[in-house]
């Protein structure tokens, strides 16, 4: 694994955006599917806060897959949703979502330290937030922290899901490739961050501004603000395909069963 240059992750950002101008109505509609779906789930009581954070990594390889069926000429549809669990990983994968949850629970957990537990208790659904939580607690330190924790385990993850999908490698295996080659590339995973606060968090924040002050109608903002979020999410899921083939290759395709 070679060191990447910085402008890198500019060029990932920009190849994200051209897979899904190649399929913009397809990768629109899986992504609402997948969001369907979470929604559904989590209607399930108990279950409906786990799953959706365990089976993070199964889904995610949809829209790897989607990503790599475009490269290829392929047609992208909903029922790739399905891609993590018609593979032999599937069982690697779940193991890999309850370590996810498991990183999650302990960076919220550890945010306790600062604000006394008040990030805890609104992300547990214990507390509602409101302007006086804020005002009385550190809380945005208390996030800041949280992330901080959770960094090193964000590194192990990003990648983990399609090297033991793609790759083959164990749970182990996979984080530890994965942490390393993320930390070979900081100076193009720092440009790919920086690119999409611009892109993802200013931009629309920027145009939904510009709307209200020409129209100053909650409603017209809206309608400008919501499919531009849609796009630059689906675009951002777009992107990550290209941050693992910069590193470790496109995966192999499978000949056709004769």
């Amino acid at each position: 694994m070679e060191k990447l240059p910085a402008r890198t992750g500019w060029l990932w950002v920009k190849e994200g955006f051209a897979l899904f101008r190649k399929q913009p109505f397809e990768m629109s509609t899986l992504f609402l599917s997948y969001m369907f779906l979470m929604l559904a789930i989590g209607i399930v009581p108990l279950l409906g806060q786990i799953l959706p954070m365990v089976l993070v990594p199964v889904f995610s390889m949809a829209f790897m897959q989607a990503c790599a069926n475009i490269e290829q000429g392929k047609k992208v549809y909903p029922n790739l949703l399905l891609t993590g669990f018609q593979t032999p990983a599937l069982r690697k994968l779940l193991i890999l979502g309850v370590l996810y949850l498991a990183a999650a629970v302990v960076a919220i957990a550890a945010s306790m330290l600062i604000d006394g537990g008040v990030l805890w208790d609104l992300m547990s659904g214990r507390k509602e937030l409101d302007e006086q939580t804020v005002r009385q607690s550190n809380l945005t330190l208390a996030m800041i922290f949280s992330a901080a924790v959770y960094t090193p385990a964000a590194m192990a993850f990003w990648y983990a899901a399609p090297l033991i999908m793609w790759q083959d490698m164990g749970v182990g295996k996979a984080l530890f490739y994965s942490f390393f080659a993320v930390q070979r590339a900081g100076k193009a995973f720092l440009t790919y961050g920086l690119a999409w606060i611009l892109i993802g968090v200013l931009l629309p924040a920027i145009a939904s501004s510009i709307v209200a002050l020409l129209v100053a109608r909650a409603a017209a903002v809206m309608i400008v603000l919501l499919p531009l979020s849609l796009m630059l999410t689906v675009v951002m899921y777009c992107s990550f395909y290209p941050t693992y083939t910069h590193i470790f290759g496109r995966p192999e395709q499978k000949p056709a069963a004769a």
